[in-house]
């Protein structure tokens, strides 16, 4: 999606008759049928159906291969050479193609990708959630983003880059969460420590996390020590501001409970619109917690076709109905539709 949002023809592969899981993740159900999960990620794809294992279909992936700039596919292990169709036959075939390969954990893992399981296993799990409960997921699929943006990283490295190397690539959703720990990882690697869980707050900052104010909860992240007095003198705290021991961050963290319990008390006195107003003139950063639809309601966003990418990305292409271009596809090809074409062969999530 992300690189069709930028300009590319992507020609989605399903499976007949059911097509993408995704299609099924559901209720809520559009006005169509489509469900929502489904439309969330496919928008600037046209469709085809095409089973595998019929041999007229397998000749028209190989054309529509041939033809392609990009193949991206994330099959198990052995699936798509036997049929003829794995990358290192086709690239063999097709000396200016670029293969990427999306797996849950690595070429030589026959594990299916789900990113609940990746989350589990990539440490995710074990410091998202409060500190006295239950190791707990992020709440969206965020490996499969990240994995998703690694792979269109790569690809348009690969094309910018003249296809020279390797051609086949490989990102895995195990490798693009454990990656993504940054801070996290290199604390427990530089102390030998195994991370905690924090909940709101940060291992390494301090104020960094949830206040509730009188109405409704605040989020405060002092980054600075000059941010930390600023804030300080914001929530009208002078003993915090004055303090010498708490003048930098290393000092904060070692009086965390006394200066979280500070601010707790002094932000529950007031609404959180005085005091965003008051930390916001005073520099320190902050918001609001807002629910879903009230965030929505700022961004360009749309039921069909989700939030709205960022320019010079566009949406062009609305979610595509289960083989809704097979028959002009398999009439005219790859032509009909392509100027800078990728293949996404996505049958199996």
């Amino acid at each position: 999606m992300i690189l069709g949002d930028l300009g590319a023809d992507v020609l989605k592969v399903e499976r007949p008759g059911s097509g993408d899981e995704t299609r099924g993740w559901g209720p809520p159900f559009d006005g169509r049928g489509q469900s929502a999960y489904f439309l969330s990620a496919n928008r600037n794809k046209l469709s085809v159906a095409a089973d595998l294992a019929r041999a007229e279909d397998q000749a028209l992936l190989r054309d529509l291969m041939a033809e392609a700039d990009v193949v991206l596919e994330n099959f198990k292990p052995g699936t798509l050479e036997r049929f003829g169709l794995g990358a290192a036959t086709r690239l063999v075939a097709h000396p200016r193609l670029v293969w990427c390969t999306i797996t849950g954990f690595g070429l030589e893992s026959s594990r299916p990708g789900y990113d609940f399981v990746v989350q589990a296993e990539s440490g995710w799990m074990s410091i998202t959630g409060e500190p006295d409960g239950a190791p707990m997921k992020v709440g969206v699929a965020l490996a499969d983003v990240l994995a998703g943006k690694d792979a269109a990283i790569q690809i348009l490295a690969a094309l910018a880059g003249g296809r020279r190397g390797d051609r086949h690539l490989v990102v895995s959703l195990l490798h693009a969460a454990t990656s993504a720990l940054i801070n996290v990882a290199q604390n427990a690697l530089v102390t030998g420590r195994e991370a905690q869980r924090w909940g709101n707050a940060h291992a390494n900052l301090v104020p960094y996390q949830l206040f509730e104010a009188s109405d409704r909860p605040i989020v405060i992240a002092v980054g600075s020590d000059r941010q930390f007095a600023a804030c300080a003198r914001a929530l009208e705290l002078p003993a915090l501001a004055a303090d010498p021991a708490l003048a930098t961050n290393a000092g904060r963290l070692a009086q965390r409970a006394r200066v979280v319990d500070a601010i707790a008390a002094q932000v529950r006195t007031r609404a959180a619109a005085q005091w965003l107003a008051r930390l916001a003139s005073a520099g320190v950063p902050c918001g609001v917690v807002k629910p879903v639809l009230e965030a929505l309601a700022e961004v360009s966003s749309s039921a069909l076709t989700g939030v709205a990418p960022a320019r010079p990305a566009t949406v062009r292409r609305p979610p595509p109905t289960l083989d809704e271009h097979g028959a002009v596809v398999r009439a005219a090809g790859w032509a009909a539709f392509a100027s800078a074409s990728v293949v996404s062969d996505a049958v199996e999530l």
